[in-house]
């Protein structure tokens, strides 16, 4: 449970960076994803109500909100595990998806190495040495036990597992959980870098509102139901985040006054 969120003053210059991407981004682009009217009923209990939202090639969304607030299954039901109980959600065709679910477990007596497990990948798009080197993989860990990796080495693994086939769209599910500080910067400096380098769009479920700052396009305030919808700058004001997550939130806006929408 979050019991105390703090998002940092971002400075002018970080700010301008954002607002110098939004405005270079191409626009009319179509979108490869629309979501509209989706609600999800598990058992009679209400998971999700009326969300709306679209994603275009190449923008970062980031989805926020409190634990048990339908994050995970709006994830869930958009790769197909889940289908909504009304409204629907429409992929661009041949679209391909690489999904990172919040829990991967590894049995601790499961004898495969990491080049095992990304072999098994069917129709690859990218070479083992390709996709090594797109994930910063050191060479030494091919022959890794999966079950020795740390929780940042093996969130690497699985986002190597997701690029082999080159999607248009990556679509990640809290991919920080269990993973320390540094290792958390370091795996998002990494999607942020994929995110240019190999042009997909990224979604990514997060708590941490100073890095939804800094990489989201837009973001995405979820209870249930869709509380906010747009650009970071604009939506995570102190009142939103306590709306949000019903919890004191310390908050710090630079907002960059010279600056039109």
């Amino acid at each position: 449970m979050i019991n105390h969120l703090f998002l940092k003053q971002v400075s002018t210059e970080e700010k301008n960076l954002v607002f110098k991407k939004i405005s270079m981004e191409p626009k009319n682009k179509q979108p490869i994803l629309t979501v509209e009217d989706l609600s999800l009923t598990i058992d009679g209990k209400k998971i999700l109500k009326d969300i709306s939202f679209s994603i275009t090639p190449e923008e970062v969304l980031a989805i926020i909100g409190p634990n048990g607030s339908g994050k995970s299954m709006l994830l869930k039901t958009l790769v197909g595990i889940h289908t909504p109980t009304s409204g629907n959600f429409t992929w661009a065709p041949n679209t391909k998806v690489g999904y990172l679910p919040q829990r991967f477990q590894v049995d601790h007596y499961l004898p495969m190495t990491v080049e095992e497990f990304l072999s098994l990948k069917r129709n690859p798009e990218y070479s083992l040495s390709e996709v090594f080197s797109l994930v910063k993989i050191e060479k030494g860990w091919r022959t890794k036990n999966l079950a020795h990796l740390s929780s940042g080495q093996l969130q690497k693994i699985l986002l190597a597992w997701a690029i082999l086939d080159k999607p248009e769209i990556l679509l990640f599910d809290e991919p920080m959980e269990n993973v320390d500080i540094a290792g958390q910067e370091s795996i998002y400096r990494l999607l942020h870098e994929l995110q240019e380098t190999l042009h997909v769009a990224l979604v990514i479920v997060s708590h941490d509102l100073n890095l939804v700052y800094r990489y989201a396009d837009q973001v995405l305030c979820l209870n249930q139901k869709m509380l906010c919808y747009g650009a970071p700058h604009d939506e995570l004001t102190e009142h939103r985040i306590k709306e949000l997550f019903d919890t004191h939130a310390l908050f710090h806006h630079d907002h960059d006054k010279n600056h039109t929408h």
